[in-house]
């Protein structure tokens, strides 16, 4: 094989794996009710931030944290999924590894509320006491 098609081949498979990446997305946010909540609340933060005019490094530590959230709720999702693939029966340990998936996007989401918190509490109440 000469490097053209090479390229051509890897280009191919990169291109494939980005749309099953973005028709993974979609389905996360199109049907998965807890993503739909927090993208709203996600949006409802860039909106504030945009409001509250924040910093460079305000805006990395938010919108990382979004992401994070996000793809935690993907993976829970992902877990939740094949656990009922695996056992359509109420079974104990199916029960324990969805708590556990279920437990660190919770985790990860208070994580980043508090971050929220530190970036606009002190902004909103210099807004709403001059």
């Amino acid at each position: 094989m000469n490097l053209l098609h090479c390229i051509f081949v890897a280009m191919n498979r990169f291109l494939k794996s980005l749309a099953y990446a973005i028709q993974g997305i979609s389905h996360l946010l199109l049907f998965e009710r807890n993503a739909t909540i927090q993208s709203a609340m996600a949006l409802v933060v860039i909106g504030l931030g945009f409001w509250l005019k924040i910093s460079g490094n305000e805006w990395i530590a938010l919108l990382f944290g979004i992401g994070l959230v996000l793809a935690a709720e993907a993976f829970n999702t992902a877990m939740e999924h094949l656990s009922n693939l695996v056992e359509p029966n109420p079974n104990p340990k199916i029960k324990i590894i969805k708590d556990l998936s279920a437990g660190a996007v919770l985790l990860i989401s208070i994580a980043v509320s508090i971050i929220g918190i530190i970036i606009f509490l002190p902004k909103i109440l210099t807004v709403l006491y001059q």
